[in-house]
Parts: structure tokens; C-alpha cells; sequence
């Protein structure tokens, strides 16, 4: 046998972060997560179950009946939702413009789709009409899309063209919301997705552990209606029925804590006021993008699909994006991180979500980048910078 290991008190450091995730908790979040534990069918947190529902459908802007959040990050949330509409021998649309569209991909595989693509370059929106062919093509069963890329910081336009078009050819669309939910304009029901998920450590700025899913009618429907059951026991959400319905019936254990942080990461979007918190996001987001492209940086999407909450900045010539990340983080404990795939090397994501969208955090991230830059011998106009992000708070 060997001796215990000799481990010290946890004491992680203090970050400030603003990467593509995830974001500062809230203080009242962490605060929630030390209040005393109860069993996961005691009535008490039945109650608190119901409440995590209806503030749920309020975030997500739904009235749908399934709308719970999923045991697990925000990839349980995903799988959940791919690996119960999707079954074997469906045809899946995917899109090939960021990394996550290729998770999209590799889920649907694993549940027995057959994938098919409407492609567009990394960094640019699907196009509707690519969509409309894609749809002639191929009549997929199932159509997946991005609505915020975190690889490319791109936000999808006209989501009802495209959820229009998969209606009118009888599929089902699953909406992927995990760095929009809580932090840009959002509507489940009016835009006519069927299926959306999230995870809770973006926007919401809540530890992750229990991640937003919202199925509607139809889709529900389709689930509960599959000749086999999904491969996973665990995200089968006929089983999980039992627990998020009505009956309140054991499945698992769900993670407490983590519905308590959820619970009070959604009450105070709730106290804020969704369109309020829309629009602090775009505000103070748009201070950093400012703030960056008055410093000679440019941005990687165009205005038109500008993400909020994921700022892709394009690294300038002659520097290395890495040693960049690295300089903030050792000397300010700040976090930000580099592009996937296609755009490693070539970006900077910056996450502006939740409580660190804050003035106080663009200004700071401001300071610490710049520096990183010049220590490189890039060519960056900070004062100006500074400048342009207070003419654009005080607008």
C-alpha cells in the first residue's frame, strides 16, 4: 500500500475570465451551491425543479412542457437532444462552418444517422438559399444548426428562414444555443425550433452541471415514438420522463448543487429582464469591439453576424497567439484563448458572457492585450482604443 497522498488546501487561482468559456460565476451562484443538500425527490426540491422549468422557458422563450436541464455540460445537453430525434438510418443536415457543426456530426453518427452537409467557410453564416438546396437534395429528416459558433464567433441570421425551410420539407431542427442562451436575442417558439440546448457556464455564468434543453410537441412526439430505444440509458429522455414529468419518479441522482446554481443563474436573468440582458450584452460587447478594431485589430465576422459574446479577433501579423494568451494569464490572471481548427493561430476568442460582461472587464482586458501585443512589437494604437470603448459605453 502506499502512503496517503500528502494534498494541500484547494486553492485555485483568481482568474478573471473571458474566454470562450466559462465565464465569471455569479456570487449569488456560488452562494447558492453551499446552501445545504436534500434529496433529489424530496418535496422541497421538487419544488425547486418546477421553478427551474418555468424560469427555463422563460430564458429559452418557450412555452414547451420539456424544457429541463440535463444532468451533465453542456455536451450531455447535446447528445440528449441529437441522440434522442436522431435514429438509425435518418438523414442528418449539418453544417461544415465551425467546429461545433462537426460535434453535430459526430453525435448524429454515433445515433445511427446518415449525415449529410450544407457547407460554408468557417467564419461566415449558413446562407439560406444553400440551405433551401441542401433540403432539395437530400429531404434530411433532421436539420442541425449553429445558432452562436464559439469556434468562429458568428452569429446565425434568419433563423426563421432556415427553420422555415426544414418545416416545409417535415424535418425536425435542433438548434445549438450554447453561447447564445441568456446573452443574445433568442426566441425557441417564434423563430419555430423544435429542439434547442445550452449550457449553463456561457451567458448564464453558472458552474457546469446542469445543462438547458427544450424539446416541442413534435419533437417530444418523435421521441417517444422510435421503434429502438436511444443507445444512451442515461440521456434517454423517455426515461427521463418520469423524473421531469409529472410524476417526479426516480432515474438517477441528479447533481443538486448544480440545479441550484442553475435555479439562481436564471433568477437573475429573470430579476435583469431577458431583452435588458440582450442588450447589456451588446453594449458591452460592442465596447470591446470597438475598442479592439480602433486599435488596428480586426474582427473575423462581418457586423451582419457579429456574435456578442464570443469576439473573434484576428491576430496581427507577426504575432503568436499563443504566447499572447500565455502573457495574460500569468501576468493578469486573465483568461482568453486561441481559434479550432480552421482559425487556430488566426484568432483571439474573447468571450464577453454573463457577469463578466462588465465595463470594468473590457477595460481591463483592454490593458492586459495591448501589453501582450507590444511585448511582441505589434503595432497597436491603445489610447485610441480607450477612447472608442468609452464614446461607445456613453452612447
Amino acid at each position: 500500500m502506499t502512503d496517503a497522498p500528502d494534498v494541500g488546501e484547494l486553492t485555485p487561482p483568481n482568474r478573471t475570465l473571458m474566454g470562450p468559456g466559462p465565464s465569471d460565476a455569479h456570487p449569488r451562484v456560488l452562494r447558492a451551491m453551499s446552501t445545504p443538500l436534500v434529496g433529489h425527490l424530496d418535496p422541497s426540491f421538487i419544488d425547486i425543479m418546477n421553478e427551474v422549468q418555468d424560469l427555463m422557458r422563460y430564458t429559452f422563450r418557450t412555452d414547451n412542457q420539456w424544457t429541463i436541464p440535463v444532468s451533465g455540460t453542456g455536451s450531455a445537453s447535446m447528445e440528449a437532444a441529437i441522440g434522442n430525434l436522431v435514429e438509425p438510418g435518418d438523414t442528418v443536415l449539418v453544417p461544415t462552418n465551425g467546429y461545433f457543426g462537426g460535434r453535430m456530426e459526430s453525435m448524429a453518427e454515433r445515433a445511427g444517422g446518415n449525415v449529410v452537409h450544407v457547407d460554408a467557410p468557417w467564419g461566415e453564416p449558413l446562407d439560406s438559399a444553400d440551405v433551401q438546396a441542401a433540403f432539395d437534395e437530400y429531404q434530411p429528416d433532421v436539420f442541425g444548426f449553429v445558432h452562436a459558433e464559439t469556434s468562429t464567433g458568428v452569429k446565425q441570421p434568419s433563423v426563421p428562414e432556415l427553420t422555415g425551410i426544414a418545416h416545409d420539407h417535415d424535418a425536425l431542427v435542433i438548434a445549438d444555443c450554447v453561447t447564445s442562451l441568456g446573452g443574445v436575442e433568442l426566441e425557441v417558439d417564434d423563430w419555430g425550433i423544435d429542439v434547442a440546448y445550452a449550457g449553463p457556464q456561457k451567458c448564464l455564468s453558472c458552474p457546469p452541471g446542469a445543462s438547458p434543453l427544450t424539446l416541442n410537441d413534435r419533437a417530444m412526439d418523435k421521441v417517444l415514438s422510435r421503434e429502438e430505444p436511444p443507445r444512451s440509458w442515461y440521456l434517454d429522455l423517455s426515461l427521463l420522463e418520469g423524473y421531469w414529468g409529472d410524476d417526479r419518479s426516480y432515474h438517477h441522482t441528479a447533481p443538486i448543487t448544480n440545479v441550484y446554481a442553475i435555479r439562481e443563474a436564471l433568477r437573475l436573468v429573470a430579476e435583469e429582464g431577458i431583452e435588458n440582458r440582450w442588450d447589456r450584452h451588446r453594449r458591452v460587447a460592442g465596447a470591446l469591439k470597438a475598442a479592439v478594431e480602433a486599435m488596428g485589430l480586426g474582427l473575423n465576422p462581418e457586423d451582419e453576424y457579429w456574435l456578442p459574446s464570443l469576439n473573434a479577433v484576428l491576430v496581427p501579423d507577426g504575432v503568436h497567439a499563443g504566447e499572447a494568451i500565455d502573457y495574460v494569464l500569468e501576468q493578469y490572471d486573465l483568461e482568453i484563448a486561441g481559434g479550432l481548427g480552421a482559425l487556430a493561430g488566426d484568432i483571439f476568442r474573447i468571450g464577453c458572457m454573463g457577469y463578466s460582461a462588465q465595463p470594468e472587464n473590457v477595460s481591463f482586458l483592454i490593458t492586459a492585450l495591448s501589453e501582450a501585443l507590444e511585448a511582441q512589437d505589434a503595432d497597436v494604437d491603445v489610447d485610441t482604443g480607450f477612447e472608442a470603448m468609452r464614446h461607445a459605453l456613453a452612447e
